[in-house]
């Protein structure tokens, strides 16, 4: 369960109480707003009124004289309604009316004023009963005839209904507020329980139980994209390590023997009896095996750092159309000697970014693999082919021949750590070329693949991002 104290660390809830601050804020400063445009306008709507009912009461005694006016308010005043209506002689002796008295300065002085006043009772009304009481907004106006006018409107109504609203923006703020903070509450639950499977995943990671992943979700939300990418983090993780685990069995599998071959050949050479031609032969076999041996570090060093992604050089843009056509250039040579015939087909202009380094170095690894394996066949000249063409928004570097082949089952499987076929155990070599290529590809964010020419052999480096 989770506690208060808990809650309140967690950035939703912080973020929900700074919305609710934000929000309550400005609701109390809209209600403001809205209560006082809406007093406003009702106190401007009655004050209108009134200057029109004033307006009209003093054409009609300018034009008919007190009697007309009397028997005006006297309607007038016997309508139901807020309308609040007195009239009195020049000496303020109240003559008809709604209301029974004024204060003095209403009378003496002609204007607006508010007051709070009784109205007369209604015919039939008990005389001891209560007195109608209320607050006015009124207008006093001398009349040419003598009288005093007097117009006004009950504003007891109107303030009851603002009252009435800014109740309810009250009301409506509260609740908002519990809601909001129910809703941060839950909303904090949910995500810290989203996070809490992705801690308990991690710690189940780091007591070394690499195959665990973070559950996801069918939801499609931010953490089910987060939970996503944290799987195939820890699926590329998982493999390195797993790569690394076969690396160090492959090396102490294959450097074994040559390790203890060296060994062998010079504890032998020291032997007594052992002629000068005996040890130097030794010697020299000595240094080919370590020749040996440091290609194969290299190779692992390189293949190493090209899937670490750090390359021995910084990436640049280049001629990759040069790059394929040197490699080709410079290999025509060997591949005559062994009696094939090595063809470029090289698409000009191809320029992309990338280490010039890595890429020459796996095209070198093909084409050395395409004249070590090759077998011919008979009554067909040997042909190997390095081409370099595009293929819409992406380059293809391709070495094909047209030997015996690779089986189906066999070319995925040549791409790892010191694997080697078995008819090529009896050739010098250690099963690391084909890895190098496919490390440099991946460094590139391209794809290695090895298919079937028909006949033959067609290895694929695939690169995305043209240059030109």
């Amino acid at each position: 369960m989770l506690k208060l104290s808990q809650l309140w660390r967690t950035t939703t809830v912080r973020l929900t109480a700074l919305f609710l601050l934000i929000f309550v804020v400005f609701s109390v400063l809209l209600l403001g707003l809205i209560w006082w445009q809406t007093t406003m306008q009702l106190q401007k709507a009655q004050t209108d009124a009134i200057d029109r009912e004033a307006a009209a009461l003093v054409r009609i005694d300018a034009d008919g004289g007190f009697r007309e006016t009397l028997n005006a308010v006297l309607r007038l005043a016997q309508q139901p309604g807020p309308g609040i209506y007195f009239v009195a002689d020049q000496s303020g002796q109240m003559l008809l009316g709604n209301v029974t008295d004024l204060p003095p300065e209403v009378l003496s002085d002609p204007g607006t004023f508010t007051f709070n006043y009784e109205r007369s009772r209604p015919p039939g009304v008990d005389e001891d009963a209560p007195a109608p009481t209320g607050t006015a907004l009124v207008r006093s106006v001398r009349l040419e005839s003598g009288l005093i006018l007097v117009v006004g409107r009950d504003v007891v109504e109107r303030r009851g209904y603002s009252a009435i609203i800014l109740q309810w923006f009250g009301i409506g703020v509260a609740g908002i507020m519990v809601f909001s903070l129910i809703a941060g509450v839950v909303t904090a639950v949910r995500v810290l329980r989203r996070v809490e499977t992705i801690n308990a995943t991690s710690r189940k990671i780091m007591s070394g139980s690499l195959s665990e992943r973070v559950p996801v979700t069918r939801r499609n939300d931010e953490f089910d994209g987060l939970a996503t990418s944290l799987n195939q983090m820890l699926d590329r993780i998982e493999q390195l390590m797993q790569g690394m685990k076969e690396v160090t069995d492959n090396v102490a599998h294959d450097l074994k023997t040559p390790l203890t071959r060296l060994r062998n050949r010079a504890e032998s050479a020291l032997r007594d009896g052992q002629g000068d031609d005996a040890q130097r032969e030794a010697l020299e076999t000595t240094i080919e095996e370590s020749d040996r041996l440091i290609k194969t570090f290299n190779a692992l060093l390189m293949i190493a750092r090209a899937e670490a992604g750090t390359p021995s050089g910084a990436f640049s843009e280049l001629d990759l159309s040069a790059v394929v056509a040197d490699v080709a250039e410079l290999y025509g040579p060997l591949a005559e000697d062994e009696g094939l015939e090595l063809v470029a087909e090289v698409v000009e202009g191809v320029r992309l970014n990338g280490n010039r380094e890595l890429l020459g170095q796996a095209l070198v690894n093909l084409v050395e693999n395409a004249l070590k394996y090759y077998e011919p066949v008979e009554g067909k000249a040997g042909k190997i082919t390095v081409s370099l063409r595009k293929a819409g928004p992406r380059v293809l570097i391709e070495v094909t021949d047209n030997g015996p082949g690779i089986p189906a089952e066999d070319r995925t499987r040549v791409v790892e750590r010191f694997v080697r076929l078995e008819k090529s155990r009896t050739m010098p070599g250690s099963g690391l070329g084909l890895s190098l290529v496919s490390a440099v590809t991946r460094l590139h964010g391209g794809e290695f693949r090895i298919e079937d020419n028909a006949p033959g052999v067609r290895a694929v480096i695939e690169l995305p991002g043209v240059a030109g």
